[in-house]
């Protein structure tokens, strides 16, 4: 009877070897997905219904599912006052509110929305009537090019409701539910929010008057 041959095989020989195993199981299982020419196959799409409600108007709508808030309000429902700035919620431009709280609506599926309550910058006031936050901007020059208004207005209406509802920030966390709150404070809320053309004094001028009629 022969002796067993011992195996000696190296741990370079051994990964190379898995890693070799590994790219064949993935392409036997793709195989049947490319075209002729070896290209990716064109995704599937599914499209879902979604019912909220946007500015007090409620809307049945069927989405593809991978559809965000922002591109629905903006391609869908022609709400183009909510801005898409970087598409990464990184710069605020898109905040809009959902059931009274602030978030970057770049970032979350409309899907995700079912039977909520979202207001933009459109719901909060008109021309003829608009919101005081709206109307503060305009008097303090709270805005340059305008682009990030929509968000800044939006986000600072949120931080008033975080403040009425005792959320704390990093900077206080002993808030009495008075809108009543330091510079600094307010400036880590609005952190978020990113104007380029550095209007933060007057952004900042703006929120105080209303918080103070609060």
């Amino acid at each position: 009877m022969k002796e067993s041959k011992k195996l000696n095989i190296t741990r370079r020989e051994m990964i190379l070897g898995t890693a070799a195993a590994v790219t064949v199981t993935l392409t036997s299982g793709t195989i049947d997905q490319v075209g002729d020419l070896g290209a990716p196959a064109e995704p599937r799409l599914v499209n879902h219904g979604v019912n909220f409600s946007v500015n007090g108007k409620k809307h049945e709508l069927m989405l593809d599912t991978r559809t965000t808030l922002l591109d629905t309000l903006r391609e869908h429902l022609n709400l183009t006052g909510t801005k898409k700035g970087c598409d990464h919620g990184q710069c605020g431009a898109c905040t809009v509110l959902v059931n009274g709280r602030r978030i970057n609506s770049c970032l979350s599926l409309a899907l995700q929305h079912e039977g909520d309550s979202i207001t933009t910058i459109e719901g909060l006031g008109t021309p003829k009537n608009l919101h005081p936050m709206q109307a503060a901007f305009i008097k303090h020059d709270g805005y340059q090019c305008g682009y990030c208004t929509p968000g800044q207005i939006c986000s600072a209406v949120g931080v008033l409701n975080e403040i009425k509802s005792g959320i704390p920030s990093h900077v206080s966390q002993d808030l009495t539910g008075q809108p009543e709150m330091s510079n600094m404070e307010f400036r880590e809320r609005m952190s978020g929010n990113i104007c380029r053309c550095g209007a933060y004094s007057n952004i900042a001028e703006a929120f105080a008057e209303v918080a103070a009629k609060s």
